[in-house]
């Protein structure tokens, strides 16, 4: 078992100051894997003066400095793809070709896509009878899960860096070890002391210390809407900014005359890919009445030849869920289906073939789900996909719209039609015949999916305060 008790401050790993000890679990053997120390408010406050002082020099930098900077960054994460991949692999289940290619790719997309926006960005727009100066925020605190934990620590991150912010990151203590392999990667690549750093955490203790910390001006935050509302509550009384992705329960809308080959194969992939554990996964599959059977038999047949096995082990396969307590929630959703009356296709509670310990799932497929089963309701985060059946294209937009949330939406079948509908879609995210948003495209969503965007241009902005400038000379 890997031993990684220290915290990242000031651009040194030092003890925590009254820190306990963490067991971080394999979730394939449910042994532990990894001890780190979960830390305290002591060490929250000491990053805070670091950050502090660094933003004093690091948010005069120039355009040129940073980019050079990011591109360093860049290219130190390329040394470590196989090191984060297995510690994915080992804290949450990814399995290692998986990990090393979307997991970590993901984490270098969300730096291109800031070197882009970076490289042409106007620091200072002509508005005619004023100027508008985008300037860096401050000292970032950032919250950060454990599904896509590079991408997410990277859409963070690397924005924060391009604005000239300093920061101060906390990593779920689910996997976090790939976020110290990424603070090393980062002092690797010269960030300068403060600017950067790293303190291993739970919600109420680190996380709470950094959402109600006075000396922390923003606040951004990746996870479920539960605890992005607990953020909220805590950062409120310092009126700092809050920037939030939080829960999905994304549609997948098949327009009547969609070939479920062409159409419905590529979007019906999204709760599969990382073991469903997506906030944008397209698990509400709604189809014509006419066409449930053939639907729920296509998806079926696709569910059922998915093969589950060992992270560890190369391969297209699906690894297990994160823990136990994501492992019971998605057993017991599937059994709250049952009971409630949908038609289980295939999969279902128990352990996949083959499989006699750890938090595994079979891949699954409801049909004759119906909009009030917690099912259609909840967010399952897990390989189930429900079949929902309309009765008309305006019922299936209303279904479609019918939850607290609106991170994405997806749409399978002719893209002409499908771009007419996107706008009646309330989501932040709307793709067609495909499940994820392009590179570069802003994310995030609306109602309590929360609010402010990540992603190339949008991300770089949401990371700046905006200040006008009046009354200059001719």
């Amino acid at each position: 078992m890997r031993e990684r008790l220290q915290q990242y401050i000031d651009g040194q790993w030092v003890d925590s100051e009254g820190g306990v000890r963490h067991n971080v679990i394999n979730p394939a053997t449910e042994e532990p894997t990894t001890v780190v120390t979960l830390g305290t408010k002591a060490d929250v406050d000491k990053a805070v003066v670091a950050a502090r002082r660094a933003f004093k020099t690091f948010s005069k930098t120039s355009r040129e400095e940073r980019l050079a900077l990011l591109n360093r960054i860049v290219e130190e994460y390329k040394k470590r793809v196989q090191d984060l991949a297995v510690s994915m692999a080992e804290e949450m289940g990814a399995p290692v070709s998986f990990a090393s290619t979307a997991q970590v790719g993901a984490g270098i997309g969300g730096f291109l896509g800031t070197i882009a926006a970076l490289q042409n960005f106007e620091f200072v727009e002509d508005a005619g009878a004023f100027k508008v100066a985008y300037e860096p925020i401050g000292v970032v605190g950032m919250i950060t899960p454990w599904n896509w934990p590079l991408n997410q620590i990277a859409l963070k991150v690397a924005p924060a860096l391009a604005a000239g912010n300093t920061m101060i990151l906390k990593p779920s203590e689910e996997c976090p070890s790939n976020a110290m392999i990424f603070a090393e990667i980062l002092d690797a690549a010269g960030v300068p002391p403060g600017v950067f750093n790293l303190i291993n955490g739970d919600g109420p203790g680190v996380g709470q210390a950094i959402s109600s910390h006075p000396d922390i001006e923003m606040v951004s935050f990746t996870g479920s809407t539960r605890a992005g509302i607990l953020v909220a509550k805590a950062a409120a009384d310092t009126v700092k900014r809050v920037h939030q992705e939080l829960g999905g329960k994304s549609p997948n809308l098949v327009l009547p005359d969609a070939d479920f080959a062409t159409h419905l194969a590529p979007t019906a992939m999204g709760p599969l890919v990382n073991t469903g554990q997506s906030c944008i996964s397209p698990t509400r599959v709604l189809v014509p009445r006419e066409r449930e059977g053939e639907a729920a038999a296509f998806l079926s047949a696709m569910y059922s030849a998915t093969p589950v096995g060992d992270p560890m082990q190369e391969g297209n396969h699906l690894g297990p869920v994160v823990n136990k307590a994501q492992y019971d929630k998605i057993r017991e959703l599937i059994q709250s289906a049952i009971d409630e009356g949908a038609k289980l296709e295939t999969g279902g509670t128990d352990l996949p073939p083959g499989v006699n310990r750890g938090y595994f799932i079979q891949p699954t497929v409801f049909s004759g789900v119906t909009p009030n089963m917690r099912i259609a309701q909840e967010e399952i985060f897990g390989p189930v996909v429900t079949v929902m059946a309309y009765d008309s294209l305006e019922e299936g937009i209303e279904i479609a719209n019918d939850t607290a949330y609106g991170l994405s939406a997806v749409i399978s079948g002719d893209p002409a039609k499908a771009a007419k509908i996107a706008p009646e879609l309330r989501a932040g995210m709307v793709a067609i015949n495909n499940w994820g948003p392009s590179p570069g495209a802003p994310f995030g969503g609306y109602k309590q999916s929360g609010n402010g965007r990540e992603g190339g241009l949008y991300g770089l902005k949401d990371f700046m305060e905006m200040k006008s400038i009046s009354g200059l000379p001719a």
